[in-house]
């Protein structure tokens, strides 16, 4: 069969899979596996203080007991450190990324704005160049003021201006790790990913990333964002809002709970039937329209 699309479901490994987590991996595999595409896993370990020792290989005994099923191996972004730093060359001699000498105290003293991510959007106080004395701490991507735009799957039309509302974001932090921003673009290049379906608490990044997909040259996906699992509270179920994590030898039920979140019609006694079950009602019935077009959904205690 031709792959007219390939996916990726790609954990931070700080920590066991959540149902949250359980959200994204099912609606990423199912769209992927519909469209007749490949499906691959990636680990996002590049942001090394957070991660936990034996969380990756937990993850990956977690999604296999749940029954997906990953083609090809497992990519881990701490492995691939020479392909990110060639990737900011390439956007230094460009001209598009420079050094940049400030602290967070003093982007929180001088930005005149918040950045819709909840931050501050940083002022350009480095862009003009390095006072004598100063060192570069970190390296940013220039932006504009164009409209970047796309149609989310899912969320719609989804449009920010960049200067204003993020301003010159960090490609390698002050601690010398790569950003999160520059790793997964660079990462969806190299896997040759045309589809990406993740959590609506991404979908204020996706902008950037487009732009950075812009200035390497990089495809652009299409890009869906599905709504997060969130408690009573409000506040998207995390490791750090102390979400539950999940529980394999009730994988049947917790998969069926996902579906149901997604908006799908599932049987009530699939909850009590066999995981390969669950899969093949759910890879028969999947529907993608029938997803909830929000960005947030709570989930009941």
């Amino acid at each position: 069969m031709k792959l007219t699309s390939r996916g990726r479901f790609a954990p931070s490994p700080s920590g066991p899979l959540h149902f949250g987590s359980l959200v994204a991996a099912v609606g990423s595999y199912l769209d992927a596996r519909a469209q007749g595409g490949e499906w691959l896993v990636r680990m996002e370990d590049v942001d090394t203080p957070r991660n936990v020792p034996g969380a990756a290989d937990s993850i990956l005994k977690t999604l296999a007991l749940f029954g997906f099923e990953w083609d090809g191996p497992v990519l881990y972004q701490s492995t691939r450190s020479e392909d990110y730093a060639a990737a900011l060359e390439q956007l230094k001699s460009a001209g598009l990324a420079y050094g940049c000498a400030c602290s967070r105290k003093e982007i929180a003293d001088s930005a005149t704005r918040p950045a819709v991510d909840g931050g501050l959007a940083y002022p350009g106080s480095c862009r003009a160049g390095l006072a004598a004395g100063r060192a570069v701490r970190a390296w940013r991507l220039l932006v504009n003021d164009d409209e970047i735009a796309f149609d989310d799957r899912v969320q719609g039309r989804v449009a920010q201006r960049l200067e204003r509302d993020v301003g010159d974001f960090v490609l390698r932090r002050a601690d010398g790790l790569f950003a999160y921003q520059l790793a997964v673009v660079v990462d969806d290049e190299f896997q040759g990913i045309s589809s990406i379906v993740r959590g609506a608490d991404l979908l204020a990044s996706t902008p950037r990333q487009i732009w950075l997909q812009r200035c390497l040259n990089f495809a652009t996906p299409t890009y869906a964002h599905l709504p997060v699992a969130a408690n009573s509270a409000g506040e998207k179920l995390s490791k750090q809002t102390r979400a539950a994590p999940l529980r394999p030898e009730a994988a049947a039920g917790e998969l069926v709970q996902a579906l149901r979140f997604l908006g799908q019609r599932v049987p009530a006694e699939l909850a009590r039937a066999p995981v390969a079950e669950v899969w093949a009602w759910a890879r028969e019935g999947w529907s993608f329209a029938a997803v909830p077009r929000q960005p947030a959904i709570v989930v009941p205690a």
